[in-house]
């Protein structure tokens, strides 16, 4: 009987030793879970890294194919808007920080773009970082583009620690790392997307244009292989009706139409996107035309000024002003149905077009320098109705290019 009560005796100190590891293993993962949920953890202190979150594509993030998330309408929001500020955003150039320039309004900021058939998803950076994992994001285009490039960065530099992040220029580019993620946004500076004289990032002539309509290879050589390419280009085509360029024979200069120079511009473009793009590896998006509101008596009749002083969107349905030429939206549907699905449209324009407020106007830079008081003065002829304020409006475009992205992302992109 004795012998029987010793060993369950022994039995039972056995199975409370084991209850006591299981225990102590048990906290010792949950302390570890724990630190690891929290970016302010001694781990992440000693080793200087943050939690890299998975991607869950919940149904709230997820735009449904039939939803067309162009059309719609601006909802004032100023809680949820800006997305960041100024100050927090170490990246914005002196020719979008509209409120470090002078400007005495903030309003612009705090309009949100709602879809009329379904909702946006909500713009996280720390997810769109990993649905880009690996990956590389370029914007190609003008310096309206480089404005969305900076968006971009503002957007989610945030979330990245210092000493996890960095920016370089490389003529003609920008790049933007989040080291962790293994990450690159880009900004390659090409106005017509084909060669000109304007290729050079900064020295380059505004007035005196010259284009290669056939020739894209100096700069398509920086983009192949990009995983996600974003093209713009449009406002540098339409400074004069009529545009000089070349097409086969460099050495003879001809005068084109704009929107014939345009054409063949963009079918160079669409040639080599058929001999160069894998749809299956790489996604690529072209933005339309982003409109300028150079004459207020488009939207209020009978007036003579331009974007300036201008503080709430316009509230006329379908609003169209003369800044958006038609004849380019057409050629470029027509050019990216030929394509089929290797491009997606980004088709900005119209929702754009409301917003006459977020103009830099007389509070953006002109050829360098911001504008001197006796030139503020005078926005007529002073007044910048082409770039956008940052915070505003390319936020939006950037948010849309989100929700195709974790729509992509959906589809094992």
């Amino acid at each position: 009987m004795s012998k029987q009560t010793s060993a369950d005796s022994r039995m039972i100190q056995s199975i409370f030793q084991l209850v006591l590891v299981s225990l102590l293993v048990i906290g010792s993962a949950r302390w570890i879970l724990d630190e690891l949920k929290s970016n302010k953890s001694r781990i992440f202190q000693l080793y200087g890294f943050r939690q890299k979150q998975a991607v869950f594509v919940t149904k709230e993030d997820q735009i449904d194919d039939s939803c067309n998330v162009f059309e719609g309408k601006w909802v004032w929001d100023n809680v949820s808007y800006p997305l960041y500020t100024e100050k927090s955003c170490p990246y914005l150039v002196k020719q979008t920080t509209c409120q470090r320039n002078g400007r005495p309004d903030s309003s612009y900021q705090n309009w949100r773009w709602q879809p009329s058939s379904c909702d946006l998803p909500r713009f996280d950076a720390l997810k769109l970082l990993d649905v880009l994992r690996d990956k590389r994001l370029m914007f190609i285009g003008d310096s309206v583009q480089r404005s969305t490039f900076e968006s971009m960065i503002c957007m989610v530099q945030s979330v990245i620690p210092d000493n996890k992040k960095s920016f370089h220029r490389i003529p003609p580019m920008k790049i933007f790392k989040a080291e962790e993620y293994n990450v690159s946004i880009e900004y390659y500076w090409a106005p017509f997307i084909v060669e000109s004289i304007s290729d050079h990032a900064t020295n380059h002539t505004v007035h005196k244009r010259l284009v290669n309509l056939d020739a894209i290879e100096k700069h398509s050589k920086s983009w192949e292989g990009v995983d996600v390419l974003v093209f713009e280009s449009y406002v540098w085509w339409m400074h004069q009706p009529k545009i000089n360029a070349t097409c086969g024979d460099t050495s003879k200069v001809q005068e084109y139409n704009v929107t014939t120079a345009y054409k063949i511009a963009l079918e160079t473009w669409a040639k080599w996107l058929e001999t160069k793009i894998n749809p299956v590896k790489q996604r690529v998006f072209f933005t339309s035309m982003s409109p300028t509101h150079l004459w207020s008596w488009e939207w209020n009749p009978g007036s003579d000024g331009t974007c300036y002083n201008e503080l709430y969107p316009i509230d006329k349905p379908s609003y169209w002003g003369t800044g958006s030429n038609q004849d380019i939206m057409k050629i470029v549907g027509d050019v990216l149905s030929r394509v089929g699905d290797k491009v997606t449209l980004l088709n900005i324009t119209q929702l754009s077009e409301y917003r006459k407020d977020g103009h830099t106007t007389v509070y953006g830079e002109r050829r360098g320098k911001l504008l001197t008081k006796e030139q503020r003065a005078d926005p007529k002829n002073y007044g910048d109705c082409i770039h956008w304020c940052l915070p505003g409006v390319p936020d939006t475009w950037n948010e849309i290019l989100y929700a195709y992205l974790l729509r992509s992302h959906r589809n094992n992109f």
